[in-house]
C-alpha cells in the first residue's frame, strides 16, 4: 500500500524544503521564511499524526523525521547567527548540544551495540523552545518588534534545556553502558 510510506514521503519534502528555508532567510525575507518554516512545522505535525495514528511507521521513518527537524533548525540557527539575529554564543550551544548527543550515539553503537533513542522530555521542550525562538525571531525582522524580553527569555529557555536535555542524554547513555558492561562482564553462574 502506496499510503503507508506518506509520512516518509512528507519528512523528505521536509528535508528538501531546508534549502529554500535557509535561501529565504539568507536573503533577509523573513516573511517568506516564516511561511515556508510553517509549512516544515505542519508537515511535521501531519507526518507524525499519519504515522501513529494509521500506524504507518518505519525504521526509515524513525530515522528521516528526526533529520528532518535536526537540519531545519541547525540550519536556521546557523543562518540566524549568521545574520546577528541570533549570538553567536547561543547558536554554538544548540550546535554542541547536538554534536555531544551525535557522538555520544555514535560511541555506544560502536562501542556497545544498537539502541533504541527516544527523546526525553527535556529534549522535547528544548525543541519547542527552539522553534519558538526561530519564530519571535522571524515575526520581530519581519512584521515588527514583539514585547520586551521574549526573545532573550526564549534563548535563555533554550540554553537551560539545551543543557538539560544534553546532559539527560549523557546520564542515561553512561547508565545504558555500564549496565551492559556489568552484563558481560558478570561471573557465570555456578
Amino acid at each position: 500500500m502506496i499510503l503507508q510510506h506518506l509520512p516518509n514521503l512528507i519528512s523528505l519534502g521536509r528535508i528538501l524544503l531546508v534549502g529554500p528555508v535557509i535561501w529565504a532567510l539568507a536573503s533577509e525575507r523573513y516573511g517568506l521564511t516564516l511561511l515556508l518554516f510553517s509549512v516544515a512545522g505542519f508537515s511535521d505535525a501531519l507526518d507524525g499524526y499519519l504515522a501513529k495514528h494509521f500506524g504507518w511507521t518505519s525504521r526509515l521513518g524513525s530515522l528521516l523525521d528526526p533529520a528532518a527537524d535536526k537540519l531545519l533548525l541547525v540550519g536556521t540557527f546557523l543562518t540566524l547567527g549568521w545574520l546577528h539575529a541570533l549570538p553567536w554564543w547561543l547558536v554554538l550551544v544548540v550546535i554542541l548540544r547536538d554534536l555531544v548527543i551525535l557522538g555520544g550515539a555514535l560511541a555506544y553503537r560502536l562501542l556497545i551495540g544498537p539502541f533504541a533513542g527516544q527523546p526525553n522530555l527535556a529534549s522535547k521542550v528544548n525543541t519547542f523552545l527552539q522553534i519558538c525562538l526561530v519564530i519571535a525571531v522571524l515575526i520581530e525582522r519581519g512584521l515588527g518588534p514583539l514585547p520586551a524580553g521574549v526573545i532573550t527569555a526564549l534563548g535563555f529557555g533554550v540554553v537551560l534545556f539545551a543543557l538539560l536535555s544534553g546532559g539527560r542524554y549523557v546520564l542515561d547513555w553512561s547508565r545504558l553502558a555500564r549496565s551492559a558492561h556489568r552484563a558481560v562482564n558478570r561471573p557465570p553462574p555456578r
